[in-house]
C-alpha cells in the first residue's frame, strides 16, 4: 500500500454526539411551538436540502437549525430565541477533541512505516481546526477536506497523488462515504462502526452484496492486522 487515508469524524474523533445534543436542546428550546417528532423530521429534510448550498459541517447545521426554526414557527421564533439557537450551535465548533480509543498509538506506528493522509468532508475552517485541535496533524503526510465522498473524488485524489486503487487503503465509519466509493473503484477499505451514525449515512444492506472489506470493532485492531497485511481485504 502507498497510502492510507482516514476518515476524522468519529473515526479518529468523537463528533456526532455533540451534534445529537445541540439538536436535542434545539427541541427543548422550540417545544413550545412544535413536538420533537415533526421538529426532527422538518430538522433533517433542511439538512439534506442545504447540503448542496453549504455543505457538511457546523456552520451548515446552525444555518439549517435557524431555518427550521422560522419555518416550523411560521415566523414567529423571536429574535432573541434565534440568538440562543446561534449560541447553542457554537458548541459545534470549538468543543473539545475527545480522541477515540487506540487513535493515537495506532497512528503513532503505521506513520513510521506508510505515507497516512486525513480524508474528510466538511467546511475547510471547521475541519481544519479539529484537525488542529487533535494534536494529530503531525502524524498525517497529507490533509484533503472535500465537499462530498463519492467515486469521483477518490479517483481525483488518488490521481493527484499518482496512487494506483489497489495501493489505497481508506479507514473509516461510514459505509456510504468511506467504504462503499472505495471498494467500487478497486480500493481497499476499513470499516470500524461508531456508535452513532447520522440517518444521512446510512445505506440499505442490499448495496452491500457482494461487496469485500474488513471491519473492526476498534481502532486498537489495526495493529493486529497490519502485522499481515494479506487480511486486508
Amino acid at each position: 500500500m502507498k497510502l492510507i487515508a482516514f476518515d476524522a469524524d468519529d473515526t479518529l474523533w468523537v463528533n456526532e454526539p455533540t451534534y445529537v445534543d445541540v439538536k436535542k436542546k434545539l427541541c427543548e428550546l422550540l417545544s413550545r411551538y412544535v413536538d420533537r417528532d415533526t421538529l426532527t423530521e422538518q430538522f433533517y429534510d433542511a439538512q439534506i436540502k442545504n447540503l448542496h448550498v453549504f455543505g457538511y459541517g457546523a456552520k451548515s447545521f446552525i444555518l439549517s437549525m435557524i431555518e427550521t426554526a422560522i419555518e416550523l414557527t411560521n415566523g414567529a421564533i423571536t429574535g432573541a430565541e434565534i440568538q440562543e439557537i446561534i449560541n447553542i450551535g457554537r458548541a459545534l465548533i470549538d468543543f473539545p477533541i475527545d480522541l477515540l480509543d487506540g487513535v493515537r498509538d495506532v497512528l503513532e506506528v503505521l506513520a513510521k512505516e506508510f505515507d497516512l493522509m486525513v480524508l474528510t468532508k466538511g467546511d475547510l475552517v471547521d475541519q481544519e481546526s479539529k484537525i488542529a485541535r487533535s494534536g494529530l496533524a503531525p502524524y498525517f503526510k497529507y490533509v484533503e477536506i472535500v465537499s462530498e465522498k463519492n467515486e469521483q473524488t477518490y479517483l481525483h485524489i488518488l490521481q493527484k497523488y499518482q496512487v494506483q486503487p489497489a495501493d489505497f487503503l481508506m479507514i473509516g465509519n461510514s459505509l456510504k462515504s468511506d467504504i462503499l466509493p472505495v471498494i467500487n473503484i478497486g480500493g481497499r477499505a476499513i470499516h470500524i462502526p461508531y456508535e452513532v451514525t447520522w440517518a444521512h449515512e446510512h445505506i440499505a444492506d442490499e448495496q452491500l452484496a457482494g461487496k469485500s472489506f474488513t471491519t473492526l470493532t476498534g481502532m486498537s485492531e489495526l495493529l493486529g492486522l497490519f502485522s499481515n497485511l494479506n487480511e486486508v481485504v
